[in-house]
């Protein structure tokens, strides 16, 4: 069974180190596992293939140049064309699979044309975050572009419960959107991995792993930390990850006088997370208050994976995938306060800590592996496991008109 996995995004490297190249890089590799042939077409390759995808086919799409806005919008746009007569060339494919890029909706209109499913991941409202933090010029091209591949899409696939109340605003979707949060290898993370950090088994750290940007909770995190080491000094902040939010995040630290008691790691690899995660005790998302939370985080299924007690914000999905006091503690987002008084609780009750991370695992294992979304992704694309044909018409595809302008013009 032929896949084609496409990637017209600019922003995401698909091999990668970002949450989101992972997240491309899993469900490949995950198909691959059930014996399917995948071939990927992206825009941006970003370094080697990573383990286990070295003899995939890559078909790589044009660059999209850097400078003016308006030009980078036009050239995104005209490289459907491109997309377009690239999978013709190569050949018949069973299922077109398509994360949701700005610009992109060649491939949900040849998987249309061929009669074969075309599913569409969607991880978040694009157009609004490329008009809140990068700049968009032509607003509506960008809305009749989502407009235009919801519609062709035989089913569309978001990570979150808000994702899915965002896609259906727009008409013509008719009840084809799944929910499909983030997923995770369970056997990447165990807890007796050694680490060259030199943090002693008896020291309370408390872990964050992502990208260091200002949704991310880390003010919350540093005065929430401050509290807790003002208290007990054998406690420890480590922190994955680098980002914009850095210089701002050692300032902070160096104001509280933190500096000595935490360890930023900067840039890492995949493989050095689990390594990293066995030398937390306790592991945090405090997300501060957002009224249009739609993430599924990756680092907390990464966290759960690793048997770590979670402590997280109680906001978007982040409700759902933690039962409070079951899996996970959850904490009032934004509240530096609670947060504090969480960890505090956890250093004294460490039995507490094992049990909410074994439950976490657990939770991981049997609802949140990579192997399983690939398998239900299959299903909803109405394909028979590891067979070389779909089973039937499975997916109604609606017939659309053009709403965008010629992209040649």
């Amino acid at each position: 069974m032929r896949i084609a996995y496409i990637c017209a995004d600019p922003g995401i490297p698909v091999f990668g180190q970002k949450g989101c190249s992972i997240h491309v890089q899993e469900v490949i590799r995950a198909w691959l596992k059930l014996g399917m042939q995948v071939e990927l077409f992206a825009t941006r390759i970003g370094g080697e293939p990573p383990p286990g995808l070295e003899t995939m086919i890559v078909h790589r799409l044009p660059s999209i140049p850097k400078g003016e806005i308006a030009v980078r919008e036009q050239a995104a746009l005209s490289a459907n064309i491109n997309l377009r007569l690239t999978l013709e060339k190569n050949g018949v494919f069973d299922l077109v699979y398509e994360r949701y890029s700005l610009w992109s909706f060649a491939g949900m209109e040849y998987a249309q044309s061929r009669g074969i499913p075309g599913l569409l991941e969607v991880n978040a409202p694009l157009i609004q975050e490329q008009a809140k933090h990068r700049g968009l010029v032509n607003h509506a091209n960008a809305e009749q572009v989502a407009q235009r591949v919801f519609s062709t899409a035989s089913a569309i696939i978001a990570v979150s419960e808000q994702i899915k109340t965002y896609i259906e605003a727009y008409p013509g979707v008719n009840q084809r959107v799944h929910v499909i949060a983030n997923g995770v290898n369970p056997e990447r993370f165990f807890r007796d991995i050694k680490s060259p950090l030199s943090i002693q088994p008896e020291t309370f750290t408390v872990g964050f792993v992502g990208t260091l940007k200002p949704w991310h909770g880390l003010s919350i995190l540093v005065e929430a930390f401050d509290t807790l080491h003002k208290k007990y000094r054998n406690t420890r902040l480590l922190i994955v990850g680098d980002g914009p939010e850095r210089e701002n995040l050692v300032t902070e630290l160096s104001a509280h006088g933190l500096l000595d008691a935490t360890h930023l790691t900067g840039a890492v690899t995949p493989d050095e997370i689990p390594v990293l995660l066995a030398k937390m005790t306790v592991a945090v998302a405090p997300y501060p208050h957002q009224s249009n939370f739609y993430f599924s985080p990756l680092k907390v299924y990464e966290y759960m994976a690793a048997g770590l007690p979670v402590v997280a914000s109680r906001i978007g999905q982040l409700r759902e995938l933690i039962e409070d006091e079951i899996n996970g503690l959850l904490c009032p987002p934004g509240d530096a306060v609670a947060l504090a008084a969480t960890l505090e609780r956890l250093y004294h009750n460490p039995e507490l800590g094992k049990q909410l991370g074994k439950a976490a695992r657990q939770t991981i294992q049997h609802h949140h592996t990579w192997d399983a979304i690939a398998k239900r992704l299959l299903e909803i694309a109405g394909m028979t496991e590891g067979a070389d044909t779909f089973v039937g018409a499975k997916l109604m595809r609606p017939d659309v008109s053009v709403l965008c302008q010629d992209t040649n013009a």
